[in-house]
């Protein structure tokens, strides 16, 4: 390593690491690189190393290296923790970031005189990159950096980044790529994915094995371990003695919702005023910031947050992480758990904090696939027609093309090696004009070709709707939410406001607020409020069950030779349910059918994610309707699949049958509002629907009612729309998770246990529980809790009293002398203002 590198590294006692000086190596060589080591052993530094080298060696302005992050709160810590050497070293390099966040003062200086490194985001590099100016800014490009790529590679902002980067080989073709990763289970398709010809031997594998292997920490609630309730309030004691007891903490949990319900747990308890802030996705941006600062600097002694912060942010002082929840996969808990220390050669510490029984066991099945070393996430699938739509626009509004050579360019990029020239000629064809049954209209004629077929865009103004729209982040729409005098706290969905009326109160930032009145594109709020505050839930935020873990949850479920390291009430509840009913087998699928308050309940343990278990109900429910077995709901949690009905089903061989995906599932993507919904979501990306207009914003009730009435126009004049196709591929392979439900139907084929009971079954208790979350609301919480308490009683013989059900449902402390008899006669009382939230009703 050349001066003053070398002096650098040994004036803080380091050794270069091996994967370093590789990468270096391969820097020399103009390889492509991934570079796969585990959390804390220098990987970002590595990445920037021969960069770092190369301006030494020979100082130049001009773009030298870009950075690409799937975060920008990773863009900004990479930025601040690269600056220190840089500084150290008295290196002429200027560093900056380039995001969504960026004033716009700093992005037009960007552009004049770029940085020697700019570290960014995929939509802002496709934004530089349908600049006028791009060639200019980007032909001395020498180094690309994706960092944790494996969180880009398979989603619609991989697809967005992969075409990005097959420009950047036109622009800069000597620009080497290297990409970095702590947790790759599919490394041969991820260097598929960066290489520059979709090839996986053009880019070289240079993977560290080793490190300390991390220590991992189950904790319970004192009490009873709680049946059912995916928040784990009831664990906030424990959490915050915890907290006390260590330097820095990172509290992980999986939704914002869950965010703000443990924040304000811990902040009741916080009783030595200890500093605990918390970090989500939905916070205004100068808040985040804060938080990220205060934890940069040793301000805060935790930080309660979301998926925010899983991804590669490096807070040294950081020496515990607490997942509360089952993590829902073992690439994402080893993500978070290297949070804590950060170093390679020392243990990372977690504690996990299971919210119920099942998450127990699915806690238990992590540790161990941790410990065998197994890594789960399915492999980069095809590119998304949409995104390629938005991507076409965008290179057109940077410089006319033809056609021949953007098809070249974007087969080079991984995603779409394998897209036919049919498909790329109807995408284009869109761009142009809307297709067949649009181009009437002038609104989607967005290019046009000259006598050489070049093709050009029309004129300024579509450049400047695709700049104010462009992105592969379609959110459900957002109002922001104000302090009555005072500043923005954050958004949260239109539809949760939608549902409050003045006076209502919510818990948002850790604050309770209460709901004034509803100005345009804000929720004017003020600080307080009187009741039960209620909390803003996000659609689309709840991870799935990965197949893997599933996988393993079912091996120790089935074997009781595996309950060893499960706690007691675990391994209680499991030889309960072995001598009512009987254990899921790890191959087969176990159904339970019963009676209970005047309708049946089926219950199908097929462990395959919320997401599979939400397409399932409705096809399984679409079957037993043509069955006659009225059918009334569904509801699917992450471990099990449950429908109540008028009548008793039977027939599982015929109810669970493969060709369920025939009929029924053609029938239903013809009806399903949910094909709806994903069309908006391609069209909105595909440039047909446009979220933002100068000067105004689109209500979310605005552009659902435009898409549904060009999906309407589409089916009717155009079913074979490019569109149209995007939408039936994306609800196939990504929304409907219609590739598990295969797999699980032809798993179970000749294997389905169905057992026939008198009552609730105890691992169906966990389960009904979710189902009256599905129908409960507001302030009825009387109902769910008496009907909890009744089916724990039920499956029990009544060795679980009232008081405990109340805690581990709500986190409350049951008034001395409660019963279950006094609740269900209070539930009743009530029963005429119980508030039902929506849920979907098959044959009704």
């Amino acid at each position: 390593m050349p001066e003053p590198f070398a002096g650098w590294f040994a004036a803080r006692g380091w050794t270069p690491r091996p994967h370093q000086l590789a990468l270096l190596e391969a820097a020399r060589r103009g390889e492509h690189a991934l570079l796969l080591a585990p959390t804390g052993g220098g990987k970002t530094l590595a990445g920037f190393l021969p960069s770092l080298v190369d301006l030494a060696r020979a100082p130049r302005e001009g773009l030298h290296t870009l950075y690409v992050s799937p975060l920008k709160a990773l863009a900004v810590d990479i930025a601040r923790n690269l600056t220190a050497p840089v500084a150290e070293m008295r290196l002429a390099i200027r560093i900056e970031t380039r995001t969504g966040d960026t004033p716009a003062n700093r992005r037009q200086r960007q552009r004049e005189r770029p940085p020697q490194m700019l570290l960014t985001t995929p939509e802002s590099l496709t934004l530089l990159l349908s600049l006028p100016d791009a060639p200019a800014m980007f032909e001395g490009l020498c180094a690309i950096i994706v960092d944790e790529a494996h969180a880009l590679a398979g989603t619609k902002r991989g697809d967005q980044l992969a075409l990005g980067m097959a420009r950047l080989a036109r622009l800069a073709p000597a620009a080497r790529r290297v990409g970095l990763s702590a947790t790759v289970a599919h490394p041969g398709a991820l260097r598929a994915w960066l290489s520059p010809s979709a090839r996986a031997e053009d880019v070289r594998l240079i993977e560290t094995r080793g490190g300390a292997a991390p220590v991992f920490d189950l904790q319970l609630p004192e009490g009873r371990l709680p049946w059912g309730g995916h928040m784990g309030l009831a664990s906030a004691p424990e959490i915050y003695r915890r907290i006390a007891a260590a330097r820095v903490t990172i509290v992980f949990v999986n939704t914002r919702a869950q965010a703000e319900l443990i924040f304000a747990a811990l902040w009741r308890l916080n009783e030595a005023a200890l500093p605990i802030a918390m970090h989500h996705g939905s916070l205004e941006i100068g808040l985040r910031r804060k938080v990220e600062a205060a934890m940069a600097e040793g301000r805060l002694r935790a930080v309660v947050a979301t998926a925010s912060l899983d991804l590669g942010i490096d807070w040294g002082d950081v020496d515990q992480v607490i997942q509360v929840g089952a993590p829902k996969g073992v690439s994402r808990l080893l993500q978070r758990v290297g949070r804590a220390n950060h170093r390679m050669d020392e243990p990372s510490r977690a504690v996990l904090v299971p919210a119920n029984r099942f998450e127990v066991v699915e806690c238990v099945a992590a540790t161990e696939a941790v410990a065998a070393g197994e890594l789960d996430g399915e492999p980069p699938r095809p590119g998304g027609l949409d995104v390629l739509a938005q991507h076409v626009l965008a290179m057109a509004c940077s410089a006319p093309f033809h056609p021949d050579a953007l098809y070249a360019e974007v087969t080079s990029a991984g995603p779409y090696a394998a897209l036919p020239r049919r498909d790329f000629d109807d995408v284009l064809r869109f761009v142009e004009d809307g297709g067949y049954a649009l181009q009437a209209y002038d609104r989607f004629r967005k290019l046009f070709r000259d006598a050489e077929g070049k093709v050009h865009v029309r004129g300024t103004a579509v450049a400047r709707q695709l700049r104010m729209n462009l992105g592969t982040i379609v959110e459900t729409p957002m109002v922001k939410v104000r302090i009555r005098g005072g500043g923005v706290l954050g958004e949260v969905e239109e539809w949760f406001v939608s549902t409050l009326e003045p006076g209502d109160c919510f818990l948002f930032g850790g604050q309770v607020l209460r709901y004034e009145r509803l100005d345009p594109g804000a929720v004017i709020v003020s600080r307080g409020g009187e009741g039960e505050p209620r909390v803003p839930v996000y659609a689309g935020t709840r991870m799935p069950l990965t197949t893997w873990l599933a996988a393993r949850v079912r091996a120790i479920l089935s074997d009781p030779r595996r309950w060893r390291h499960l706690p007691e009430p675990v391994r209680e509840w499991l030889r309960l349910q072995r001598m009512r009913s009987e254990l899921p087998p790890r191959e087969g699928l176990l159904v339970e059918t019963f009676p209970r308050g005047g309708k049946w309940f089926l219950v199908a343990y097929t462990f395959e994610g919320r997401l599979a278990h939400q397409t399932l109900g409705l096809l399984v429910t679409k079957r037993m309707e043509r069955r006659g077995f009225g059918p009334l709901g569904y509801v699917g949690t992450d471990y099990a699949l449950t429908i109540w009905s008028a009548f008793e089903p039977a027939g599982m061989d015929d109810l669970f049958a493969e060709d369920i995906l025939g009929d029924e599932m053609e029938e239903w993507l013809a009806e399903s509002s949910m094909l709806r919904r994903t069309f908006r979501h391609v069209a909105t990306i595909a440039g047909l629907i446009e979220k933002t207009h100068p000067g105004q914003e689109k209500s979310g009730r605005q552009m659902t009612m435009n898409a549904d009435l060009i999906y309407d126009v589409l089916r009717r004049h155009e079913p074979d729309h490019i569109l149209l196709r995007a939408t039936r591929a994306e609800a196939a392979q990504g929304l409907t998770d219609v590739a598990r439900i295969a797999a699980l139907l032809a798993r179970v084929k000749g294997r389905i246990r169905h057992r026939v009971l008198d009552r609730v079954s105890p691992l169906a208790v966990p389960v009904l529980i979710e189902e009256g979350r599905e129908w409960v609301a507001g302030g009825a919480e009387e109902a769910l809790l008496a009907e909890a308490a009744a089916l724990v009683e039920e499956a029990t013989d009544g060795a679980e009293h009232f008081a405990e059900v109340l805690a581990e449902v709500t986190g409350k402390v049951a008034p001395r002398g409660t019963s279950v008899t006094r609740e269900k006669e209070r539930a009743r009382r009530r029963s005429h203002w119980v508030r039902s939230a929506p849920r979907m009703v098959t044959g009704r």
